[in-house]
């Protein structure tokens, strides 16, 4: 068994629990990867292939990869079929609903997916062409509730090698050559063109990137959530903080309220209302913000009404 193999055995090994852990599988190298390796433990490991539908031989696609799994030892091993829109959003939102049910119904508390280095170097580049923030350039975090993905230290290209080595075929999704989707464009172009003038060391800087701004972003949510349980919302409190935790406790405010979806448009519209950083309204409100939650300045502190019912914090 090579290194990779090894890495890998002992990432899972950390992840997976006394009673049963969930694989969700795709059928491509790398949820075969995790498979073949998770399957030479002596854990109990069963997996969760979800069918999007979304290509002709969908179904055929997941009875394989089933197949394949359960000739590893897998159970228990589970076909789901959903119906989405067709985008990458809707799918993901889709799989994960599925993963939510497999958790439940099978009550197990950890389930394993595979994302690679690869795919943080991608997160990460995507991140930076959408002008995100500290928390988005963290990229794929390695553990968020009962997902696990033990597998960011490894490569595409070792997880294809541990399918070789173990003689498993691999499903590879025709819709990954289209690149018209910006990540498969990243992917197939953008990426190699940085490897190719700046060396291969670029995907692993990009994850070394990521996890530097993830403990970075961990450590101004900490500091937002203790000035947030001290002094709530109070204006002349907000003032004294730095811009990025003032921005910080008025989105968690805003989540905690009730509201979906609060990005930087919508962060920098509270932070008007509440007068920090550039942009200052005059304005008393409502910034309205998705799921029919609403922020006024009352006073010496900033307001969320959800349908009627007013939450002061």
């Amino acid at each position: 068994m090579n290194q990779a193999f090894h890495d890998a055995r002992n990432a899972i090994a950390q992840e997976s629990g006394p009673g049963l852990t969930l694989i969700g599988v795709s059928g491509g190298a790398d949820s075969m990867a995790l498979a073949i390796v998770a399957s030479s433990l002596p854990s109990a490991f069963g997996a969760v292939i979800v069918d999007h539908g979304l290509q002709p031989n969908s179904a055929q696609v997941a009875h394989e990869a089933a197949e394949r799994c359960r000739g590893l030892g897998l159970d228990p091993v589970v076909i789901r079929k959903v119906s989405t829109a067709g985008d990458e959003a809707s799918a993901r939102a889709a799989r994960y609903e599925q993963f939510e049910w497999a958790l439940a119904h099978h009550q197990t508390e950890t389930l394993l997916l595979a994302h690679t280095r690869d795919d943080q170097a991608e997160q990460v580049l995507l991140g930076l062409l959408r002008g995100s923030g500290t928390r988005s350039l963290a990229g794929i975090p390695p553990a968020r509730g009962p997902y696990r993905r033990p597998l960011l230290e490894l490569t595409r290209a070792q997880t294809e090698k541990i399918c070789h080595d173990a003689g498993i075929q691999y499903w590879e999704d025709p819709s990954n050559a289209d690149t018209r989707y910006r990540r498969n464009l990243i992917r197939h172009r953008i990426l190699p063109y940085l490897n190719s003038e700046l060396g291969e060391h670029v995907p692993e800087a990009l994850a070394r990137t990521a996890s530097l701004a993830a403990a970075d972003a961990d450590a101004l949510d900490l500091w937002a959530q203790r000035a947030k349980n001290e002094h709530g919302l109070n204006l002349l409190e907000l003032a004294k903080l730095p811009v990025a935790i003032a921005s910080r406790v008025l989105r968690l405010a805003a989540i905690e309220s009730g509201a979906k979806n609060v990005g930087h448009e919508r962060t920098q519209a509270l932070c008007a209302l509440a007068g920090i950083g550039v942009g200052k309204s005059k304005s008393a409100g409502p910034v309205q913000l998705d799921g029919k939650i609403s922020a006024f300045r009352q006073r010496s502190v900033i307001v969320f009404t959800n349908t009627g019912s007013t939450t002061v914090h």
